[in-house]
C-alpha cells in the first residue's frame, strides 16, 4: 500500500525569523510564467546537481531516489505546496566541480533560486560559493567536508558531516590521552576534512594525530598500508569513499594492519559490505545510517516509497529524503523568497528517517544521532547490526565561526 501520510513539519525559529518570513516580498516563479497567488508563486523549479555518473554515481543514485520519495511524501504525492507547483530539473556533475559550477550557472541563469545535491565535497564547496555569489538557496547532500558547514548564509546541509563521524568514532574509545592516532584517507576535500576533524576533536582530547593521505588516482595501496603499520599508532581512523575501497581494505588486511592495530572507519553503503572480506569482524564501524538502524514512521515511509519505485534504501537515502522535506518546508514558509526561505530553515526541527533532526541556527549544521555498528556474517555475506546509538547532542560538531 502506497504511503501518503503527510509529514508534520514542525519548525522552531526565532521571532525575528518569523517576522522576516512574514514580511518578505513574494518571488516570481523561477522557470515559470512569473504569475503569483496570495500564497506564493504558481511554480518553483528546484535544481538538483549531483553525481549521476563518475566515481560517486552510486551515492548520487541513493540521494536521487530518496529525494523523489521525500518530495512525494512531503507533498502527499502532489508535488505541490500551498498552491505552488514544484518542478525539478536534474543535472549530472559527474563528481567534477567545474562541471557542477557550469550546471549551477545554467540553472541560476534560467531563474532557479533553490539548488540541492552534491555527493562530492569538492563539488559542494564550489556550488556553495556560487550560491553566495548569486544569492540562491543551496541544500548540500551527502558531501561530508566540515568546511561546507557555516561557509555562508545561503548553504545548508541535509546530511551529516565529518566532525560527526569523528565524534562517533570517539565513542568507541576509552581515555585517549597520550595515544597516537593515524588518519588514513584520500587526499581530497573529504579526506582532508576528516584529518582536520580528527585533529580538532580527538587531538583536543590529548591524542597525537598524524596522517597518511593517498591521491585519488592511486590503485595500489600496499606501500601506504605498510606506512601505516610502520608508524605503530594506537588507533587507525580510516576515511575512504568510492570504487577503490575494496582494493584499499585488501591491502590493509594483507599487510597485517587489521591484526596489529585497532581500526575504526565509517560503514559505507551496502555495496561495500563485502569489501572488507575476512576483516569485517575485526573493524569497529561508525555509521550514518542503515535501514535497520532505527524504527520510526518516517523511516518506514521512506523505505516503502523507495522500494515501491524499484530502488534500494542505503547509506545516503536520508540525505535525499531530508533535502526534500527541508525544501518543501522552505517553499511553504518562504514562498520562494530566498531570504525568507533561509529564515524558515534556520532552527527548523523535523522528523526525518533518522528521527529528530535540527538545523542549527548559527552555522546550518544538521544535528542528528549517529550509530555504532558491526558487520556480522550471514551465510555467504555480511549484514550490519546496531551496537549502540550516539546521542545527537553528544556528537554535534563544534559551531563553525
Amino acid at each position: 500500500m502506497r504511503v501518503t501520510k503527510k509529514l508534520l513539519l514542525g519548525s522552531v525559529v526565532t521571532a525575528a525569523a518569523f517576522v522576516l518570513a512574514a514580511c518578505a516580498p513574494q518571488a516570481s516563479a523561477p522557470g515559470g510564467d512569473g504569475s503569483e497567488t496570495p500564497s506564493g508563486p504558481a511554480e518553483i523549479t528546484v535544481g538538483i546537481v549531483t553525481s549521476e555518473t563518475g566515481p560517486l554515481a552510486g551515492y548520487g543514485k541513493q540521494y536521487l531516489d530518496a529525494f523523489k520519495a521525500g518530495l512525494d511524501y512531503a507533498t502527499d504525492g502532489t508535488d505541490e505546496v500551498d498552491g505552488t507547483a514544484i518542478t525539478v530539473e536534474y543535472k549530472d556533475d559527474a563528481g567534477d566541480p567545474d562541471k557542477a559550477v557550469t550546471a549551477v550557472k545554467e540553472l541560476i541563469g534560467a531563474g532557479v533560486t533553490i539548488i540541492a545535491g552534491s555527493a562530492s565535497s569538492g563539488v559542494a564547496l564550489a556550488v556553495a560559493e556560487q550560491a553566495a555569489q548569486n544569492k540562491v538557496l543551496f541544500v548540500s547532500g551527502p558531501a561530508a567536508a566540515d568546511a561546507i558547514t557555516g561557509i555562508n548564509e545561503y548553504t545548508f546541509r541535509s546530511g551529516r558531516q565529518s566532525a560527526q563521524d569523528v565524534a562517533t568514532a570517539g565513542t568507541f574509545l576509552d581515555d585517549i590521552e597520550g595515544k597516537t592516532i593515524t588518519v588514513f584517507a584520500q587526499n581530497n576535500a573529504f579526506g582532508q576534512g576528516n584529518e582536520a576533524a580528527v585533529q580538532a576533536i580527538l587531538g583536543a582530547q590529548g591524542a597525537t594525530v598524524n596522517s597518511v593521505l593517498v591521491a585519488e588516482d592511486v590503485t595500489e595501496f600496499t606501500p601506504f598500508a605498510q606506512q601505516v603499520l610502520a608508524g605503530s599508532p594506537d588507533l587507525v581512523f580510516v576515511a575512504w569513499a568510492g570504487a577503490t575501497s575494496g582494493a584499499m581494505w585488501q591491502a590493509m588486511s594483507q599487510q597485517g594492519v587489521l591484526d596489529e592495530i585497532p581500526v575504526v572507519t565509517g560503514l559505507g553503503d551496502a555495496a561495500t559490505f563485502g569489501a572488507y572480506g575476512e576483516a569485517s569482524e575485526k573493524i569497529s564501524f561508525l555509521n550514518h545510517y542503515f535501514p535497520g538502524a532505527n524504527d520510526n514512521d518516517v523511516n518506514a515511509a521512506m523505505i516503502e516509497l523507495i522500494e515501491d519505485a524499484g530502488g534500494a534504501v542505503d547509506l545516503f537515502s536520508p540525505d535525499g529524503f531530508n533535502a526534500a522535506l527541508m525544501i518543501v518546508h522552505a517553499i511553504r514558509e518562504g514562498k520562494g523568497d530566498v531570504d525568507a526561505m533561509i529564515a524558515a530553515l534556520e532552527g527548523f526541527q523535523f522528523d526525518g528517517p533518522k528521527g529528530a533532526m535540527e538545523v542549527r541556527v548559527g552555522d546550518h549544521a544538521l544535528i542528528q544521532e549517529m550509530y555504532q555498528t558491526k558487520l556480522a556474517a550471514d551465510g555467504g555475506t555480511f549484514v550490519p547490526e546496531l551496537v549502540d546509538t550516539a546521542d545527537a547532542a553528544a556528537v554535534a560538531p563544534a559551531e563553525a565561526k
